[in-house]
């Protein structure tokens, strides 16, 4: 006789440098443990299938796809998402640039193209344009046309390399 499966699981994950407690059922994909266990809801419920980038998040620096991620799988990993980029009240580079340069219109894929230019500017902080459109390849936008985000990743770049110095 086989034991059954939990109905919860509690564990603890590091979101946005915190450490919380959370209690779910083990099915849950980390989007779903984000967006309705831990109220974080920046990170967008999109295709469910891994094609549209709305769901990235940020697993030991590198974009996930939470749509696609069980949180069981997550416990142990530092998870950055969207409303982890500011500081304080005062906004991420990338977010300022994208606001600033009309980068997002509807602004439902944002989150997921800002997560994953971040991974991008932290590893490439002066990508040539090619490298950003590869870069956010999987992430996609059906308002803008791309020329503005491009331009908001390399304003944010710009930024981000000027506070460094």
């Amino acid at each position: 006789m086989s034991t059954p499966a939990p109905k919860h699981v509690h564990l603890t994950l590091r979101v946005n440098g915190e450490a919380q407690e959370v209690s779910f059922a083990p099915y849950k994909t980390l989007l779903e443990v984000l967006r309705e266990d831990m109220n974080l809801t920046g990170t967008k419920h999109g295709c469910e299938l891994g094609e549209c980038g709305a769901c990235a998040v940020l697993a030991d620096g590198m974009p996930v796809l939470s749509c696609l991620a069980l949180a069981l799988e997550c416990e142990g990993r530092e998870i950055e998402t969207v409303e982890g980029l500011a500081r304080g009240s005062k906004l991420h580079p990338l977010q300022a640039a994208f606001a600033d340069l009309g980068g997002a219109q509807c602004g439902y894929c944002t989150p997921g193209i800002l997560i994953t230019a971040k991974a991008l500017l932290d590893k490439d902080p002066n990508p040539s344009r090619e490298t950003i459109k590869e870069a956010i390849a999987g992430n996609l936008c059906r308002c803008t046309g791309y020329q503005q985000i491009y331009e908001s990743i390399e304003e944010g770049a710009r930024r981000m390399r000027e506070e460094k110095r």
